[in-house]
């Protein structure tokens, strides 16, 4: 079933980070559509659809946002799982953390992550670097098409009708 709901889903375990990222969205209408989960479990079990998440509706979101430092399982964790499947690879990935240390960006980058963003000591910093996080990436940027994400590759051999 393809839709056209452009979720956005945040992995964040700090309530007051999840409040102002949510309202910074709001600006530009992308708030309805975000899915909060509070540790890496739960965005690996929203991810690929199990537990809590096993008969929920839509399709991948068009972008996850990631905390490195959550509680069960890690940020960089959650990348990679997220990288390593077929049908989730193409998901444009974004780390908004107060990790500044170059071992976590480096990591990031290598693991496939799409953007780094330290998130700004300021409220107002904060709120105009996720506003511009969200205008791009759900509403600038074009993800692969989702009908797309989920056929079979083309083995290359011609078809024969």
């Amino acid at each position: 079933m393809i839709t056209n709901v452009r979720r956005i889903l945040l992995a964040e375990d700090d309530s007051r980070d999840v409040e102002l990222i949510i309202s910074a969205l709001a600006e530009y209408n992308l708030a309805n559509d975000v899915m909060t989960v509070s540790d890496g479990a739960q965005a690996l079990d929203y991810l690929f659809r199990r537990g809590a998440f096993r008969d929920r509706a839509g399709d991948c979101p068009i972008i996850v946002v990631l905390d490195i430092k959550m509680p069960k399982v890690d940020g960089l964790e959650v990348l990679r799982q997220l990288k390593l499947d077929d049908k989730l690879k193409t998901i444009p990935v974004v780390m908004l953390t107060s990790s500044g240390e170059e071992r976590d960006m480096v990591r990031s980058y290598q693991m496939g992550v799409n953007a780094y963003v330290v998130k700004p000591v300021g409220f107002q910093q904060f709120a105009e670097a996720v506003k511009e996080l969200g205008l791009f990436w759900a509403v600038i940027n074009s993800p692969p098409p989702v009908s797309r994400w989920l056929e079979p590759q083309n083995s290359g051999v011609p078809d024969s009708h």
